[in-house]
């Protein structure tokens, strides 16, 4: 029945709370908290903590943009975790798997680390065999991130800003970044993008956290329900490097126009789940529906809006023994990611969406997080 109520409801769902929900929202103040989490290269690092009326609590630092904990209510009010993570600064600046992160300045792969832009070859970190991997050696999630803090009625949120310089992790230009985080009464998390440069360079930017909707530390997401608004998806080489070939998903696994469980046919796809999915977006400031993500057990549901022509669904086919927050123990597919992105190694691609930004430009994008649950499901 609730898979049913699943199919039937979502297309219809808008991002917006109800009128009444939103006369309540003018009575209730958000809570944000700020405090120190540790120091890294001389440099503080601090945490902030934001919570909505709800009871909605996300909790970043500084370095890296992390998410580290985002505690969701059930139908029933009751709050999961349901965000990997690690309990300690040096884990994260020790970490591989870029929970939580800001990434960039390249999300995801380039093939061989080379570009060429302007007739000028680039040559990027190897960090991944033999492809550069989500901005290098230290791309944004090894940063230290300036930080400003708002609050409002409805919402409150985190402004990160940072200066990339000339040459870092070998790209060109002079970089000036501006990421806001927001959350609010509408149980829904913000990720505004903002960048400018002195010289062309190239430019993805992403999330990265881990979800698992029953909660951090309660096993595989193989029974999560995942609905991916696009109708073709980059088929990639050994090595996560498109072919670039745009193949439709039909009648095949990559198919999530409607609802599937993750792990019933996981087995069909080499290496797991881990591709971009072509999202069947306006490719302009317009946000659209790009996945739901429903945990049957708890009744979470988790929609990802953006305005970017891809998403990269990422089954945590990598993850083996490592060891998170509260004593967590991380192995394959018990988290995964929603990474809204452009198309990995674009630049080698000119068929692909341009990645490129010039002085005088402004790389402005949106993606919104909204939380639902079981409830919102029946009404």
């Amino acid at each position: 029945m609730i898979k049913k109520l699943l199919m039937l409801v979502l297309p219809v769902m808008l991002l917006s709370c109800g009128g009444n929900q939103k006369q309540q929202i003018a009575q209730n103040v958000m809570e944000l908290k700020k405090e120190r989490f540790g120091e890294v290269d001389g440099q503080q690092v601090f945490a902030y903590t934001i919570t909505n009326q709800n009871k909605l609590t996300v909790k970043l630092i500084t370095y890296g943009g992390i998410i580290t904990h985002l505690w969701v209510p059930d139908a029933k009010g009751e709050l999961a975790d349901v965000v990997a993570g690690y309990d300690s600064l040096q884990q994260y600046a020790a970490g591989t798997h870029y929970f939580g992160a800001l990434v960039g300045r390249f999300a995801n792969r380039i093939a061989r680390g080379t570009f060429t832009l302007q007739g000028k070859m680039y040559q990027l970190a190897r960090n991944n065999d033999a492809n550069h991997l989500h901005g290098g050696n230290e791309g944004f999630d090894k940063k230290v991130w300036q930080a400003e803090d708002f609050i409002f009625a409805d919402s409150a949120g985190v402004v990160l800003t940072l200066t990339s310089p000339d040459g870092d992790e070998g790209y060109p230009g002079n970089l000036q970044l501006k990421i806001t985080y927001t959350l609010t009464n509408c149980n829904e998390l913000k990720i505004d993008y903002s960048a400018t440069t002195d010289a062309p360079t190239i430019l993805n930017l992403t999330h990265h956290s881990y979800f698992n909707l029953d909660g951090h530390n309660s096993g595989a997401i193989l029974d999560h329900k995942l609905q991916i608004n696009g109708e073709a998806y980059l088929p990639v080489s050994q090595t996560l490097i498109p072919t670039g070939e745009i193949k439709p998903v039909e009648g095949s696994p990559m198919d999530f126009r409607q609802p599937h469980v993750i792990g019933e046919r996981i087995a069909e796809v080499a290496g797991g789940y881990d591709h971009t999915w072509v999202l069947k977006n306006k490719h302009d400031s317009t946000l659209q529906l790009a996945a739901r993500l429903w945990a049957p057990t708890s009744g979470r549901l988790l929609e990802v809006y953006t305005d970017q022509p891809g998403i990269q669904f990422y089954a945590g086919n990598m993850l083996e023994n490592e060891k998170g927050k509260q004593g967590a123990l991380y192995n394959q597919h018990d988290a995964l990611c929603l990474e809204t992105q452009h198309f990995p190694d674009s630049p080698n691609h000119p068929d692909f969406p341009s990645v490129v930004l010039r002085p005088g430009e402004k790389f402005v994008s949106q993606t919104v997080y909204k939380f639902l649950n079981r409830e919102d499901l029946e009404k």
